[in-house]
């Protein structure tokens, strides 16, 4: 893969540094943070990790030797670019997908394992349970009351555009090396996000080449990069991306793997934020102006301010709605809206 001009990350801080020698004290640095951190080694002693450490090839054979009889989804970039998974000219994807069985697919690791024009190839967002037997009880961290999504991410030199994902994250390299760059959440309009409904992956991605910015094409970046972290992971080494912060990701060697935890601390029977701001585009966004405006009005009163004079003067039991939200309410919400939305 090109390397960047260096100077645009050493110009940028490291990420905070922090300590957890025990499962308690993980917990106490992961309770209510809102930034991110780098913890090293903390998975130092994981089989993988281990594996990885003595080749690229054992590493793979370790996660073959677990894989479920299952198809697993890769994608597979242009031979002899630049590992970067993006959109085409044309706004359509610069890759394709493929399913296989995962023995094929490391199979092509190997083929192009030292050729200079090798394409990408990158497995993605890879649900650890329903795709290993043993890697997510071989290879865990103690992550508390959590209910996290385990995923495997696996592929050669590759870069991900800056994106950010609704739930708290702990990313931790398994092999290879990675490189994260990131941003606060407010920064979303300094990155020049491209679609919401044509993505790489599901999520908003930034136009922004990160090896080759384009001042005349996205002048608000330099902005962005005044408010910009970065962080080298070697493996075991593990990052905190608190919700909603932007992160640009490298694979700096020729093969890497890392895991990630995904955790809500909100319940899941609550909405999607980013579906409500679908329907916002839908039915507000092209509404005149002097509508609009009535319209944040009455968002600010009910969504974001939300304060007692909503419902003081309705009586208790008739608020509907407006009472805090539990799991019943939740669901004859939702069904509510499924209805209003299918006429």
């Amino acid at each position: 893969m090109a390397e960047a001009d260096a100077s645009i990350f050493a110009a940028m801080p490291a990420v905070q540094e922090r300590v957890a020698s025990d499962a308690a004290a993980l917990d106490a640095l992961l309770h209510g943070a809102r930034t991110p951190f780098v913890i090293r080694g903390l998975a130092r002693d994981w089989p993988l990790v281990q594996a990885g450490l003595v080749s690229a090839r054992a590493a793979r054979a370790y996660l073959l030797e677990r894989a479920r009889p299952v198809p697993f989804s890769v994608a597979l970039g242009e031979p002899g670019k630049d590992g970067r998974l993006f959109y085409s000219d044309d706004m359509a994807m610069n890759f394709r997908e493929a399913r296989g069985k995962l023995a094929d697919i490391f199979g092509g690791f190997d083929a192009n394992e030292s050729r200079a024009d090798a394409p990408a190839i990158y497995l993605g967002s890879i649900d650890v349970p329903a795709h290993f037997t043993t890697v997510a009880a071989e290879n865990t961290l103690a992550l508390g009351q959590r209910e996290a999504i385990v995923s495997l991410w696996i592929g050669t030199s590759t870069r991900i555009a800056a994106h950010n994902d609704f739930p708290d994250n702990l990313a931790v390299c398994a092999a290879g090396r990675r490189r994260f760059t990131l941003f606060p959440p407010e920064q979303f309009a300094n990155l020049h996000l491209g679609p919401i409904d044509n993505t790489p992956a599901g999520r908003a991605v930034s136009m922004v080449d990160f090896h080759a910015p384009d001042p005349d094409r996205h002048p608000r970046f330099t902005e962005a990069l005044g408010t910009a972290q970065v962080a080298v992971l070697e493996p075991g080494d593990a990052l905190f991306i608190p919700s909603m912060w932007w992160h640009h990701v490298e694979g700096l060697a020729p093969f890497n793997i890392l895991m990630n935890y995904w955790w809500r601390d909100t319940p899941r029977w609550l909405g999607q934020p980013q579906d409500a701001l679908n329907h916002a585009i839908l039915s507000i966004r092209d509404l005149p102006v002097e509508d609009k405006a009535i319209w944040r009005a009455l968002f600010d009163h009910y969504v974001f301010e939300n304060s007692p004079e909503v419902t003081d003067h309705i009586p208790e039991g008739a608020r509907g709605i407006l009472d805090p939200l539990d799991p019943a309410a939740a669901g004859r919400l939702r069904s509510f809206l499924l209805r209003t939305l299918s006429k």
